[in-house]
């Protein structure tokens, strides 16, 4: 696995929406930034990411826009952005979610900043 990994950075993403979610607080829109320390991806790909994990019902609190001109739909993170029960599970009980934990594990960054 590599850290611009898919399911490394749905990992990412979903344990620290979790994490949120068990604090209590509202999750830092500069962390889930596509040039963020924790992702550092380019914009398409962090779009593609959002965009699937709430298509799969993974995500709520987001929007996807139609945009003239654009295939796919824009991405819009709202503030009420947090993990659904279906993304918890899938965050503890999926494979690729578990491999994906290992890999940051090795890296001792599974959610950097918290």
């Amino acid at each position: 696995m590599a850290r611009d990994d898919y399911f490394v950075l749905a990992y990412r993403i979903l344990a620290y929406l979790y994490a949120c979610l068990r604090e209590g607080c509202e999750p830092d829109m500069a962390y889930l930034s596509p040039d963020s320390p924790a992702l550092k991806i380019s914009q398409n790909y962090w779009e593609y990411i959002f965009r699937h994990l709430y298509t799969d019902g993974y995500l709520e609190g987001m929007s996807l826009v139609p945009v003239t001109g654009r295939i796919t739909p824009q991405v819009k993170l709202g503030a009420s952005l947090m993990i659904t029960p279906k993304g918890i599970e899938f965050l503890q009980n999926n494979s690729a979610m578990n491999k994906a934990k290992d890999f940051l594990k090795t890296l001792k960054e599974t959610i950097p900043g918290i």
